[in-house]
This record gives C-alpha cells, sequence and structure tokens, in this order.
C-alpha cells in the first residue's frame, strides 16, 4: 500500500512538472505572434474584458475547488460517498455558476464598449460549471486533469495561430481562447462513469451544510486572485486609455514566467516541510528555512538584475514594435522577483506547513486591500506605471505581514542577511550588462551574448566570495556522480 502511495506521488509530480513546463513554454511560443498581430490595443482589450468575466467565474466557483478536492479526497475509497458528496458539490457550483453568468451577461454582454467580446467570455464563465478536475484531484488521478490541461493550451495555441490574422480578429482570438476550455471541461465528464454510483438518499438535503466550510476556503482564495487581475480592470476603468492595459499585462507576463522560476521552490518544500513539522523537528524546519532564503535570494537577485538589464533589447525582439513601455514597466515590477520570494519562503514554506493558515490569510487580504486603494491613487495619476508601483508594494505589505507573524518564530536577521550578498552580485552583473549592451549592436545574438555574459559574471561572483549555495551545488553533483 504504501508503495503504492510513493507510486501515485511520483506519477502526478511527474505530471505537474510536465504541465509547468508546458506553462511556461506556452506564453514564449503564442505571445510574439499574438502581439505582434493584435498590436497593443487588441492586446488590451481582451485583457481588460477577460478580467471582468475573471470576477465572475471566481465566485461562481465560491470556494468549491479546493473544498471539493480536500472533500473528495476524506472520502476517496467509499464509492458510495464520494458520489453523494460530488453531486452535492456538482448542484450548489452549478447554481452559483448559473447565476453568476446571468449577472454577467445582463450588466456586460448587453451593452457597452466592449459587449461582443463580453458575450464571447459567457461562454468562459459557464464554463466553470462543468469543471470537474477537483473531482480528479481529490481522486488523486492527476494524469487526467494535467492531460486536459495541457490539450486546452495546445489547442489555443494552434487555434490562434490558424485564425488570428489581423489586428480586427479580437473576436476570433476570445473564442480560440474560450471554446477549448468549455470542451475541455465537458470531456472530463465522460471519464466519470466508474467513479459513481447512484446515490442512496437525496442529495439535496444535505446540500447546506457545505455553505461554512465552503465560505471559510472562498474568502482567502477570492482575495488572493482578485488582486491577480484586479490591476487590469482598474487601469482600464481609471486608466487614460485601453493601450495602458495591453503594456501593462505584456511587462507583467514576461515578469511572471520568470517568477515562476523563482517560485517553483515553494512547490516542492511545502510537503517536504509539513512531514518535518509532523516530526515536531523544529531544528530541521529552521535549518531547511535559512537554506531556502539563501536558494531564493540567490536566484531572484540575479533574474531580477539580468530581468532589467536586458529589457530594452528583449522586449522589442520579443513582442515587435510599438510596446517601448513595456520596458520601464518591467523594470518597475521586476523587483516583486526578490519580494515575492520572501513571502513565498515564509507562507508556503513555514505558514502553510506549520498550519498557520490565518495568518497567510490575512497577508494575503493585507496585500489585497493595498492594492486596491493604490490602484484607485496612483492609476488616475500614472496609469500603467501606477499600476505596476501598487504592485510593487502591495506584495511588499504581504511580505511584511508574513514577516511580522514569525518575527519570533525564526532567526530574522540570519535568514535576510544573505540579502546584501546577492544584491551586489545582482548589481555588479547589471553594470557590466548594461555596459556592454551600449558596445554591441541591436539583434537576438548580441542580446544571448548579453545574457550570457551576465550569467558568467554572476556565477564568477559567487566563485569569488565562496558562496556557500554554489558550494553546496557542487557538493550535490559530486555526491550523485
Amino acid at each position: 500500500m504504501e508503495a503504492k502511495s510513493k507510486n501515485t506521488l511520483v506519477k502526478n509530480y511527474i505530471y505537474n512538472t510536465a504541465y509547468q513546463i508546458l506553462v511556461l513554454i506556452a506564453p514564449l511560443i503564442s505571445t510574439p505572434y499574438v502581439s505582434r498581430v493584435l498590436g497593443v490595443t487588441g492586446i488590451g482589450i481582451y485583457s481588460y474584458a477577460q478580467s471582468i468575466a475573471t470576477y465572475f467565474v471566481l465566485v461562481g466557483a465560491v470556494g468549491t475547488t479546493l473544498y471539493g478536492q480536500r472533500e473528495i479526497a476524506y472520502v476517496q475509497n467509499d464509492p458510495a460517498k464520494r458520489s453523494k458528496v460530488f453531486w452535492e458539490i456538482v448542484i450548489f457550483r452549478f447554481t452559483a455558476v448559473t447565476v453568476c453568468s446571468v449577472i454577467y451577461y445582463l450588466i456586460f454582454a448587453m451593452h457597452g464598449q466592449y459587449a461582443e467580446i463580453y458575450k464571447i467570455l459567457t461562454l468562459e464563465v459557464w464554463a466553470t460549471a462543468f469543471d470537474i478536475s477537483w473531482f480528479f484531484m481529490g481522486m488523486e488521478n492527476f494524469k487526467i486533469t494535467v492531460i486536459r490541461n495541457m490539450i486546452i493550451k495546445l489547442c489555443g495555441i494552434i487555434l490562434v495561430f490558424t485564425f488570428v490574422k489581423t489586428a480586427d480578429n479580437i473576436q476570433l482570438y476570445t473564442w480560440c481562447l474560450t471554446v477549448p476550455v468549455f470542451i475541455g471541461n465537458i470531456s472530463l465528464w465522460f471519464s466519470l462513469k466508474k467513479y459513481l454510483v447512484k446515490p442512496v438518499c437525496s442529495v439535496f438535503k444535505d446540500i447546506p451544510k457545505h455553505l461554512k466550510p465552503i465560505f471559510i476556503l472562498f474568502l482567502p482564495q477570492i482575495a488572493s486572485e482578485v488582486y491577480l487581475v484586479l490591476d487590469k480592470t482598474m487601469i482600464g476603468i481609471f486608466g487614460t486609455d485601453i493601450d495602458q492595459v495591453g503594456y501593462y499585462t505584456q511587462a507583467q507576463k514576461i515578469v511572471k514566467i520568470v517568477l515562476m522560476i523563482v517560485t517553483s521552490l515553494g512547490t516542492v518544500m511545502l510537503p517536504a516541510m509539513s512531514s518535518v513539522f509532523a516530526q515536531g523537528n523544529k531544528d530541521q524546519i529552521i535549518t531547511s528555512i535559512k537554506t531556502a532564503f539563501k536558494f531564493i535570494y540567490m536566484i531572484s537577485f540575479a533574474l531580477f538584475f539580468g530581468l532589467i538589464g536586458v529589457a530594452s533589447r528583449f522586449v522589442p525582439i520579443f513582442f515587435g514594435a510599438g510596446y517601448d513601455l513595456v520596458v520601464p514597466l518591467i523594470s518597475v515590477i521586476a523587483p516583486i522577483l526578490v519580494i515575492i520570494g520572501t513571502s513565498n519562503v515564509i507562507g508556503k514554506q513555514f505558514l502553510l506547513p506549520t498550519q498557520q493558515q490565518g495568518a497567510y490569510t490575512v497577508s494575503i487580504i493585507v496585500g489585497a486591500v493595498v492594492n486596491f486603494v493604490l490602484n484607485m491613487i496612483l492609476i488616475q495619476f500614472f496609469a500603467a506605471i501606477g499600476a505596476s508601483i501598487a504592485t510593487v508594494l502591495a506584495e511588499l505589505a504581504v511580505a511584511l505581514v508574513q514577516i511580522f507573524y514569525i518575527r519570533h518564530q525564526l532567526p530574522l536577521r540570519e535568514c535576510f542577511k544573505p540579502i546584501f550578498r546577492y544584491f551586489f552580485l545582482g548589481l555588479g552583473m547589471f553594470l557590466i550588462v548594461r555596459s556592454i549592451g551600449k558596445i554591441l549592436p541591436k539583434g537576438v545574438i548580441p542580446l544571448c551574448c548579453m545574457i550570457f555574459i551576465g550569467m558568467i559574471t554572476y556565477v564568477f561572483g559567487l566563485v569569488i566570495t565562496k558562496d556557500p549555495m554554489l558550494k553546496m551545488g557542487i557538493a550535490m553533483i559530486k555526491k550523485k556522480k
């Protein structure tokens, strides 16, 4: 039984890793094409409209994704109970999504500047009702959901390259991204038969018992998700023009691709840290956290300075002409690589594994509030730049709240000590890369040369300072050999 469990975990890890790689690669394939075809205005219109639809998707799902996954996991070995729980959650979710879809359509799709786009995105909201991926994750069958998600992404990319040819194809672009999601959600239902049996009693009478735990999970989830899309919405409402949404979207997209490299450690470490906590090994927790901070700062400062060092060369090559404003936006947003790296270690590697969900939730809510308030003020004066500043300060607020909660639990001075080492190593790399950039001509090969020289410079800095993380990495490689 134990061997089977380990085998399942390994398989699930492989499937999730494969999907994360696709998530990383997909925008690198499609974004250069879409940015050139639709232009900054088209990107802005779609991003703004989609951000509006996202709110209704979140409210429609109303926390049932995480809750459903957990509840199914509890009863996964009992066909009768899991069938009953499945239908209870499905009925509740279907009802909530239906209400949200109707409200969304009446408010946005019936009139307005982007009504046609909103009409198409109604399908995206409605698709949430048919999404039962939470059931299969609760059953620990990650294979089917990951394959579904991968097919959706690949189909979306293929459809975009096939049908989207001009700047006027915004509606077609929306269809290309929305339809695969809807069909993908429907397709999961064909795999249900072997998991479900006919419930022995009515599923309606017990639906109310799910309401309280669903809403408890809903609050932190929606707070977290909302402020991921809030910026785009508020730029569209308070900004000077819709192009600002397009610039902001593209800048954010690049920073988030890089951010995935920084935050990937948290995904790997969470279950491991939970296990250590369960064993009551406090010393091991502290040692692991200090090591995690060193690793995160070594990576994040290198990526932060590297990104702002090559942004002016990278943006016109990647996005094409007309995206000059993306360069300063990337520079403003880039500090979140270090800030979110910090909060990721504290939140996902310490607070959550040590069962301090409340502190984690408070930090997310504070971040959402700070983001909203600052967006209200700054976007009116600075448009996308203002939203970028608000994002950085909101993420800083999250990190500071988390630091406040753990101030007596971890040796913070030791944890944050590596910041200075990696800051100056990154700064040195940045100055060298920028100096070389002034000499080299424009083009892909000179850009690659700048990136390569930057990497060599940073690694050389680690060598001459006898960096402990570099030593640890070399020791691990030698051990494997």
